[in-house]
């Protein structure tokens, strides 16, 4: 095939997108430029459908460092396990595409997107989404019609569209937008505690870009598109759905008024073993039995609380479940707090460490460092079942980068708070919204830790039940009622503005007056939410735990960084050692940070590096070690590297005939400095300093 280009024009810059010259043999191919990053995307789908009772679609999203023209660390020199931003970026793209595949398709698909070219100034994720689909689009894998996606930031001019790494660090608002020419599909958010108008509008001006990706992809796909196959889809006869459906009616509203997941979970498998007891569905594989028991009960779920307005666990739509809190909970930790809202229960314990505990961010764009981590765990156990504990999964990462998110803008600067902070939200319990739970818990654990939070920080899962005309917006939903709606949209943020956004969908699509309504809700729960939340600890502890790390930053002159670290470090190692301290030193801002077990011991080491690296002044008194006899006095040194000359004159206010009758080398005596020349020559005396000292 000829390579085909189409291209698009937008305020950073003309975005590209090529396809007929790379991985011809995929089902759909596609190279995705922005100026010096370019991101090659391949769809490709099994020709037989997998025996599974979901999806199979898998998302893959690597940052090959030769695309940054680097050579990979370590002792193998090749990349490895996907590191944490390439895992975000694949959920990113999945989540903009998935609702757009048939629900009954079985067949696998994998989305493979490679990052060839970076040129550390625009970021390939939003890239790898127009890619992913236009790759599907002109494919011949099902897809129901192409997205386009665009991230946006702001500046005091207004927003920017696909803001480059440096505009992201200094903008209030980072949202990446998917949608189709009418509606929003998804949307990935954190900001710093803006209005929900300023969000609703981010969104609008995305939207006016994305048309333009869209018509792109149509103009590809016109000239190179392939005709779409139409694979066996995973349904149930209809006739069977409706002998299904004459034997369990009856109990679904047994089912459906079952208040906990447990009592639901055991009433759903009895009337699975009834079904197949029956002669009528003797041959029929359980897997469909179960597929069609499932998509009855998510009918008459939807039905119910859409025609009631009663969902399964009685609540009114815009009610929240039962909400505890406890703080201090754990003894030796810096802090922790428990957050529980119905069957879902995180704990959230906060460690504080010094600035060597950053985490290390090596990616393509440089290396950056954290001093705020959130790390989200969901062991098996919090939903009741049984399964090896493995490294964190795709999921547990992509949930605590959300809580994270959610709580970096309220976060002290270091220069306000000199620590480096790790929160880890513990799911001990889990019926729906975890990882807005985690952001609740996390919050009232920074708070217990002594973190001086500009703003607590709460959040909220809003879900939807959508036919035709009519919709239902759900607040606070449960595993039931995420299983059987059509949206998760999580929204977290303090009572000024909002945080963190992420909407996943199921249907293609929502529109602007929907948005609008779930952020409005989203808002008058999160100040419930908050207020709960307060009662149990209205502010951040004055006092941080006996158990941290004691941390101090001074700043010293940057020419004195030498002198600090002396001659083969050995000044600073004297340091570290007798004060029993560690010792991190920023060379550029001239920043020394200093932490010890103990205040006795973080004062011992501020007062050694303050003797170095102060300036010496002419009439103070120091105290020196003589470190050279002669004829003529002794040199004595003031601080680690500065000598200076006391003559014989000037060591006693009596008639000096031999120094040695008077020091000896070692001796540490008080002197004086009288002159200090040009050259930086230092005269000392020490029968003034004791004249003073009398």
């Amino acid at each position: 095939m000829t390579p085909l280009q189409v291209k698009v024009n937008t305020p950073s810059g003309e975005i590209i997108l090529e396809t007929g010259k790379l991985a011809s043999q995929a089902n759909g191919a596609v190279t995705v430029q922005l100026k010096g990053t370019v991101v090659l995307v391949t769809a490709c789908m099994s020709k037989e459908a997998q025996d599974t009772d979901f999806f199979p679609l898998t998302v893959d999203y690597q940052e090959k460092t030769y695309a940054a023209g680097k050579i990979p660390g370590g002792f193998f020199k090749r990349e490895g396990k996907p590191k944490e931003i390439e895992i975000l970026s694949a959920r990113v793209v999945d989540r903009s595409i998935r609702p757009l595949f048939p629900s009954e398709l079985r067949n696998s698909v994998q989305i493979v997107c490679v990052v060839l070219s970076s040129d550390a100034e625009n970021d390939p994720d939003v890239l790898a989404i127009n890619g992913a689909s236009a790759a599907l689009t002109i494919s011949d894998i099902p897809f129901q019609e192409p997205v386009g996606a665009i991230r946006v930031g702001r500046n005091s001019q207004g927003f920017i569209i696909n803001p480059t790494y440096a505009q992201r660090e200094a903008s209030p608002l980072d949202i990446i937008v998917t949608a189709n020419k009418e509606k929003i599909l998804m949307i990935e958010a954190k900001a710093d505690q803006e209005k929900e108008e300023v969000i609703l509008e981010a969104i609008k001006f995305a939207h006016n870009y994305i048309k333009d990706l869209i018509t792109a992809q149509e103009e590809l796909r016109k000239k190179v598109g392939r005709e779409k196959v139409v694979p066996q889809l995973f349904k149930v006869e209809p006739s069977i759905l409706n002998n299904i459906k004459e034997e369990i009616t009856p109990f679904l509203e047994e089912l459906y008024k079952k208040e906990t997941k447990e009592e639901r979970f055991q009433l759903r498998k009895e009337l699975l073993e009834k079904l197949k007891e029956k002669e009528e569905f003797k041959d029929i594989e359980e897997s469909l039995l179960k597929y069609g028991l499932e998509k009855l009960e998510k009918e008459f779920v939807r039905k119910k609380i859409l025609t009631e307005k009663i969902r399964p666990d009685k609540r009114k739509p815009s009610e929240l479940r039962p909400i505890w809190c406890e703080v201090g909970v754990l003894p030796r930790t810096h802090g922790s707090a428990i957050f529980t809202r119905g069957q879902t229960q995180s704990l959230a314990v906060t460690t504080l460490g010094t600035t060597s505990d950053e985490q290390m961010i090596e990616a393509l764009e440089g290396q950056t460092f954290k001093h705020f981590m959130l790390h989200y765990s969901f062991p098996p156990f919090s939903v009741g079942e049984v399964s090896p504990l493995r490294a964190p999964s795709r999921r547990e990462i992509g949930h605590g980068a959300l809580a994270e998110k959610a709580l970096e803008a309220v976060i002290p600067k270091k220069d306000r708070f000199p620590y480096t902070i790790r929160v880890v939200s513990e799911i001990l319990e889990s019926n729906g919204s975890s990882s807005m739970a985690s952001v609740c818990a996390a919050t009232l654990s920074l708070m217990d830790a002594g973190v001086p939070i500009q703003e607590p920080v709460a959040g909220i899962a809003l879900g939807l039940i959508k036919e035709e005309s009519q919709h239902l917006i759900l607040v606070d939903i449960a595993g039931i009622e995420d299983h059987s709606g059509d949206m998760d949209f999580k929204i977290a943020g303090t009572k000024k503005g909002i945080t963190a956004i992420q909407l996943d969908l199921k249907i293609s699509g929502i529109d602007y007056p929907l948005i609008q309504e779930a952020l409005s809700k989203a808002l008058e729960v999160r100040l419930q939410i908050l207020e709960k939340m307060l009662k149990t600890l209205a502010k951040p502890r004055t006092n941080i735990s006996e158990y941290a790390p004691k941390i101090k930053t001074l700043k010293i002159n940057p020419e004195k960084i030498g002198e600090l670290i002396g001659p083969g470090g050995r000044t600073i190692r004297k340091i570290i050692n007798q004060a029993e301290v560690s010792v991190d030193i920023d060379d550029e801002k001239g920043e020394v940070t200093i932490s010890a077990e103990t205040q006795e011991a973080l004062e011992k080491g501020m007062k050694m590096i303050e003797e170095i690296t102060q300036d010496l002044e002419v009439g103070k008194v120091y105290t020196a070690k003589v470190t050279r006899i002669t004829s003529f006095g002794a040199f004595c040194e003031i601080k680690p590297g500065k000598l200076g000359l006391l003559h014989i004159s000037e060591i006693s206010p009596n008639f000096v005939k031999n120094v040695s009758d008077y020091l000896k080398e070692g001796d540490v005596i008080k002197v004086k400095i009288l002159q200090i020349d040009q050259q930086g020559k230092i005269t000392l005396s020490k029968k003034q300093a004791d004249e003073e000292n009398r």
